[in-house]
């Protein structure tokens, strides 16, 4: 196995990786900067305004795009498998 696949092979997972978890934190990140400027706007501080829009998004999240996401993942699962003996030998 050469450097070359090894640094291919990180850097797909990496990819993967970054691609999953925007899937799930950048709709998160919209709702808190949204929860914010109304927090701003109304002048209320409480930390649990802020909590609870954002879990219940990413909770929505998981649900209506995990089969989607865990195909990715298999798909990427099922070509690394696929490719185990071309990188042994």
């Amino acid at each position: 196995m050469s450097p070359e696949t090894i640094v291919t092979l990180g850097r797909e997972a990496l990819e993967l990786t970054t691609l999953l978890m925007a899937w799930l934190l950048v709709p998160a990140l919209i709702v808190g900067l949204l929860v914010s400027l109304f927090q701003a706007v109304t002048q209320i501080n409480e930390m649990t305004l802020s909590f609870i829009p954002k879990l219940l998004v990413t909770v929505g999240i998981v649900v209506l795009g995990g089969p989607y996401l865990l195909g990715i993942l298999t798909d990427y699962t099922e070509r690394l498998y696929r490719t185990i003996p071309t990188l042994i030998g």
